[in-house]
């Protein structure tokens, strides 16, 4: 039976495909496609997991007390039972061969698929034994975790259930992710895989998942709550990312009709990249330079394939997560930064200093547990300058690249005028200690991001320090409205026309203005095609985005004629209701 799923619309588009679900149990599992020839490894894998456990078991039964209960015998007895029965062992092995699911993942695809029976008993008694299934499944994936290796990604060839061949008669199905939350780590992995959109339980418009989502260009709906538990392995799903909108099990009207407007998203995308080499100039003739938010530096093929005039934002933190504790040293974050230089072909590369904390850890822990509130705790500069050396290693990098083509330095989450002199006292020591080393390094332009609302209101104090400012919209609407990004609960009240936010966004383009500062956007109010004629009314000429959202801007950037803006923006902005102006 069809069913709609609603969410927070994040990135755009519609994709349609089969459901793949990641941790659908409360099981967390590394979720990765095998090659061909790791098959009968991974088994082997599994069947070693098992065997292990079942002498766990036994040994636990051969030394049980003659006291215990004899109902605790009873239950090891059951899990070994369970551990022999080919629907836990025979179908786990199938997820593997004919999915190219890794161990850990086909283990809990037939675990959601047990439960799922499970659930559906009418006897209370057979429903309870679902908790022993849970229980061996845990251990074997304990015994897997320990001799786990990396598996590779791939693409994998999925074979249609016989009843799904009218919606799809080939055998390479589009993949849709389901899951009830994914990492920054884990989405910067998904950049180079199979998938064609995905749908996560929690996030909102502005969470990092939701960011990288639209980096990769492809649908996605975040916040929607209990997708993960009502969508079932291999469901045909169509992810709505303009309204965001999941359907399950589509009937064939419905997806003829989202068929269509697939299509028709395609021509869009088609017409949008004749804008390419089109220079961004408004009809008034002022010149807007678009930059390219990027996560690592093959990204800048991507850039430059949409026109952008330079990479306005270089995020670095995500060459430090997901390593377990093992930071990157000073070469090799040397090699990744002039390899993004490089790939920009003389053009600008803004770098931005790590900017780990709250919805971006270092390790998969998605929560800092240690910290109530890690938001607002040691996170971006503060983490810098509480880890000199840390952070002396990766200013040094970042200068040896300066020498291979214009580099700027950006630093986030500055506040104090205290952070301030301590970054820029670091940065002269780099320099002295790659002059100790006999390194070459070039100049960089400094520049701080002004995301805290006590930098916003410091303007004055900034600009004697720095090359230019940055704004980053996401965490100044965050903290101005006290309101987290990445919390689902509170996503309606996330307001980035609010009049707080945009009277600081305005102020800040303003004096920058006004000082001859050059003044950027980088947050996702740049990449928003609706806030465009805003941003330029308000002063804007530097716009920073994901590379899938430039030519849209750039069609509002050649649209717009700035001299017919200003008064309405100023409008816009001294308006109680600003939202209701920009939709006028």
């Amino acid at each position: 039976m069809s069913f709609a799923i609603h969410g927070l619309a994040v990135a755009r588009g519609v994709a349609i495909g089969r459901a793949v679900l990641v941790a659908s149990s409360r099981l967390d599992v590394v979720h990765n496609f095998i090659q061909p020839d790791q098959v009968k490894s991974e088994i082997a894998r599994l069947n070693a997991a098992r065997d292990a456990v079942i002498e766990e078991l036994q040994r636990l039964l051969a030394t049980m007390p003659k006291d215990a209960p004899g109902e605790l015998s009873g239950v090891l007895e059951v899990h070994l039972l369970l551990l022999q029965d080919p629907s836990i062992g025979a179908e786990t092995r199938r997820w593997v061969v004919e999915r190219h699911y890794n161990a850990e993942w086909a283990l809990t695809s037939q675990l959601e698929v047990l439960t799922r029976q499970f659930d559906q008993m009418e006897d209370e008694y057979l429903r309870e034994r679902k908790a022993d299934v849970e229980q061996v499944v845990e251990r074997v994936l304990r015994h897997l975790k320990g001799a786990a290796l990396p598996v590779t990604a791939a693409a994998a060839r999925r074979e249609p259930r016989q009843h799904d061949l009218a919606l799809d008669d080939t055998l390479d199905v589009p993949l849709v992710l389901v899951a009830h939350d994914l990492s920054p780590a884990d989405m910067l992995q998904f950049k180079q895989s199979v998938y064609a959109g995905f749908v996560t339980d929690v996030g909102g418009k502005t969470s990092h998942t939701a960011i990288v989502a639209r980096s990769m260009d492809i649908p996605a709906v975040v916040g929607a709550r209990s997708a993960s538990q009502l969508v079932r392995q291999d469901d045909w799903v169509i992810i709505d990312g303009d309204a965001g909108v999941i359907i399950v099990d589509p009937s064939p009207i419905i997806l003829a009709e989202y068929g269509y407007k697939q299509r028709q998203g395609e021509l869009e995308r088609g017409r949008l990249a004749r804008l390419k080499n089109t220079p961004a100039v408004t009809l008034d003739g002022q010149r807007i330079d678009l930059l390219a938010n990027i996560e690592e530096p093959g990204d800048t093929a991507a850039a430059l394939a949409v026109g952008a005039v330079g990479v306005g934002l270089f995020r670095s933190e995500f060459l430090f997560m997901g390593r377990q504790g093992k930071l990157p040293g000073e070469d090799e974050q040397y090699a990744a930064y002039r390899a993004a230089v490089e790939g920009m072909h003389g053009l600008p590369v803004t770098i931005r200093t790590v900017d780990v904390g709250a919805d971006k850890p270092l390790d998969e822990s998605r929560h800092d547990a240690a910290h109530l509130n890690p938001a607002l705790g040691q996170r971006a500069i503060r983490w810098c300058l509480a880890e000199p050396a840390m952070f002396l290693t990766q200013l040094r990098a970042i200068l040896r690249a300066a020498a291979h083509g214009q580099v700027q330095i950006l630093i986030p989450m500055l506040a104090h005028a205290s952070e301030i002199r301590q970054t820029l006292e670091l940065i002269d020591k780099a320099r002295e200690q790659l002059d100790q080393r006999g390194l070459a390094y070039g100049p960089v332009k400094l520049g701080a991001m002004i995301e805290v609302p006590a930098a916003a209101l410091s303007l004055r104090l900034f600009l004697r320090y720095f090359d230019y400012l940055s704004i980053g919209t996401n965490d100044l609407t965050q903290y101005t409205l006290a309101i987290d990004r990445a919390d689902e609960s509170v996503a309606n009240l996330y307001d980035q026309l609010h009049p707080a936010v945009l009277r600081l966004v305005a102020d800040t383009i303003s004096e920058g203005a006004r000082l001859g500062k050059p003044v950027a956007v980088c947050g996702e109010m740049a990449g928003d095609p609706d806030m465009t004629r805003l941003l330029l009314g308000l002063g804007l000429r530097s716009f920073s985005m994901h590379p899938s959202q430039i030519l849209q801007v750039k069609q509002e950037v050649l649209r717009a004629d700035v001299s017919k803006l200003t008064d309405w923006a100023q409008a816009v902005l001294e308006s109680d209701e600003p939202a209701a102006l920009l939709e006028g």
